[in-house]
C-alpha cells in the first residue's frame, strides 16, 4: 500500500486526533474542531464533542472573534496596494473628526495608536451593537490612554476605525466590502457576518461543576470589523493558505509578508514569551519555530489560526465555550506534531537559469575590517551576505537595476549596497551603507576609512 506525499501518515493523523481529544477533554469544551493545512490545501480535519453521534466537521461555523480583524487588515492593504492611501497616513487625512487623528494607519493596525483595549459603556460583547450607532460611542471622550506609536496596547476600538475608514474609502459597509473584496475571490462562502447554519451553540461551562449556560448571539454593530465574523475550518484554512503565500486576486505574495513582519515594540512580558505583532497578525516564537496567526474569542466561542511558512503547515482550532481549551496553544502544537512527524521535503536544487558575470564577481569572501564575510549568489535573483562562521549581521539583498541592492532584512534592511570600481574597471570592495568589505582584511589598495598602515601586518619580537 502506497501514500500519497500530499496525505498524512497514519501515526501523524492519530497524533493530531489524540492532541484536540485531550484539548477537548480538559478543557471541557462542548465541541471542538480543527484542520491541518500542508502545500496550500486543507490534509486533515478532526472534531470532538459532547454530543453522542453528532461530528461537527468542516462547513459548521463557529465565531471567530478577532480573527476578524485579520480580514479587516487584509481590506487596508488592498487599499494601499492601490494607491488609495499610504500606512504612513495619519488617520486624520481620510477619517477626520474622530479624536483619534494623529494615529497612523499602520499604527492602527499595529495596535500602537495609543486607543483604549475596550469600548466604554456596558461590557460590548454581549449588548446589541445598537447601543455604540456612532464611532464616538465605541471611542469615548478620551480615545487615546498612551500615546501614540510608543507601545502596544491591543484595541479593539483601533480595528473599528480600520473598518470605518475601509467604508469611507470604498462608499460601501464594510460587511459587503469584506465580502466582494476577500470572501468571494477566495472562496470563502462559509463566512459570514452573520450566523448560518449549521452552526454552533455558543456556551458557557461552569469553572466549578459540569454544567452549561447559552451565551447570549450579539449584533457587534459598529465594532464588527473587530470580532464579528463566523467561519468553518474548512474556510480558515484556505484562508491560512492565503495568508502564507497570498493571491494576486486579493493581496500578493510580498503584501502577506509585510502583513507577517514585526510592526510594534513588544512589551518587556511579550519580548520573554517571544511574542509580537504584524500588521493584523500575532507572531510568536514557540518550539524552535516562528509562528504566525491570530486568536479570537467572544462570548460562546474561543478560535485560532496559526501557521509556519518554513515549515508550510497551519493549523486551524475552533470550540464553542467561553473560556477552556488554550487554542494558541493546540494550534501551535497541531503545527508541531505534522513539522516534527512529517518535515517539509525541500524543493530540488537547480542552478541559476543564466549566469550575470558582473554579479558572479561578487560571490566569495569579503572582509568587514579583519570579521570574514561571505557574499552568495541564489537562483531568485537575489544575493546574500553574512559571517563565515558565529553570528553577526547578516541580511539578503535585492537588485536596484543600476548595479547597486538593497538589504532586506536585519541591520542591513533598506541599507545599499555598492560594488565600487577601480578605475580600470577592477573590482575594489563594496560600499554598504559607509561600511568597506574588502577581499583581504584592510586591503591596502583599497580606500579603507582610516587608511591603512603602510608598514601593513606584523608580529611583535
Amino acid at each position: 500500500m502506497t501514500t500519497s506525499e500530499e496525505e498524512l501518515l497514519p501515526g501523524t493523523r492519530r497524533a493530531l486526533r489524540h492532541r484536540i481529544a485531550v484539548a477537548q477533554a480538559e478543557g471541557r469544551a462542548p465541541s471542538l474542531v480543527a484542520a491541518v493545512v500542508r502545500g496550500g490545501r486543507a490534509v486533515w480535519h478532526g472534531a470532538r464533542t459532547c454530543v453522542d453521534g453528532h461530528g461537527p466537521d468542516e462547513n459548521v461555523q463557529y465565531r471567530i472573534g478577532s480573527i476578524t480583524k485579520t480580514f479587516t487588515a487584509v481590506l487596508v492593504l488592498r487599499l494601499r496596494d492601490e494607491g488609495v492611501l499610504d500606512l504612513g497616513d495619519p488617520l486624520e487625512k481620510h477619517l477626520p473628526g474622530t479624536g483619534a487623528g494623529e494615529a497612523t494607519i499602520a499604527e492602527l493596525l499595529a495596535h500602537t495608536g495609543g486607543l483604549a483595549a475596550e469600548s466604554p459603556g456596558p461590557w460590548w460583547e454581549r449588548t446589541p451593537g445598537s447601543l455604540r450607532p456612532e464611532l464616538s460611542d465605541v471611542l469615548g471622550e478620551q480615545p487615546l490612554l498612551h500615546p501614540v506609536g510608543r507601545r502596544f496596547h491591543y484595541s479593539n476600538p483601533g480595528y473599528t476605525l480600520l473598518g470605518a475608514l475601509v467604508e469611507e474609502m470604498r462608499g460601501t459597509p464594510w460587511e459587503e466590502v469584506l465580502r466582494h473584496e476577500v470572501l468571494e475571490p477566495l472562496g470563502l462562502n462559509r463566512t459570514t457576518a452573520q450566523p448560518q447554519a449549521p452552526h454552533a451553540g455558543g456556551w458557557a461551562v461552569h469553572p466549578w461543576a459540569d454544567a452549561l449556560l447559552p451565551e447570549p448571539v450579539e449584533d457587534l454593530g459598529r465594532m464588527a470589523p473587530a470580532g464579528q465574523l463566523w467561519s468553518t475550518t474548512g474556510d480558515l484554512a484556505r484562508f491560512a493558505a492565503f495568508l502564507a503565500k497570498g493571491d494576486d486576486r486579493v493581496l500578493g505574495a510580498e503584501s502577506v509578508r509585510e502583513m507577517r513582519t514585526p510592526a510594534a515594540p513588544a512589551e518587556a512580558a511579550d519580548v520573554m514569551d517571544g511574542a509580537t505583532y504584524g500588521l493584523g497578525l500575532q507572531i510568536q516564537h514557540r518550539d524552535g519555530r516562528l509562528l504566525v496567526g491570530h486568536s479570537g474569542s467572544l462570548p460562546g466561542f474561543l478560535a485560532n489560526l496559526t501557521f509556519s511558512v518554513a515549515d508550510d503547515v497551519a493549523a486551524v482550532v475552533l470550540a464553542n465555550c467561553t473560556s477552556g481549551p488554550l487554542l494558541s496553544v493546540v494550534g501551535a502544537d497541531l503545527v508541531r506534531i505534522v513539522a516534527e512527524a512529517e518535515p517539509r521535503i525541500p524543493e530540488p536544487w537547480r542552478p541559476l537559469s543564466e549566469v550575470d558575470r558582473s554579479v558572479l564577481e561578487l560571490a566569495g569572501q569579503w572582509y568587514w575590517g579583519t570579521h570574514a564575510f561571505a557574499l552568495r549568489v541564489a537562483a531568485d535573483g537575489l544575493v546574500s551576505l553574512g559571517p563565515l562562521s558565529g553570528n553577526g549581521r547578516s541580511s539578503r539583498f535585492r537588485a536596484n537595476g543600476d548595479g547597486t541592492w538593497t538589504g532586506l532584512e536585519g541591520y542591513y534592511a533598506g541599507e545599499l549596497l555598492r560594488p565600487v570600481r577601480r578605475p580600470d574597471g577592477a573590482l575594489s570592495h563594496l560600499d554598504l551603507g559607509s561600511f568597506v568589505f574588502t577581499r583581504q582584511p584592510y586591503d591596502g589598495e583599497a580606500p579603507v576609512p582610516g587608511g591603512v598602515d603602510a608598514e601593513g601586518w606584523r608580529g611583535i619580537g
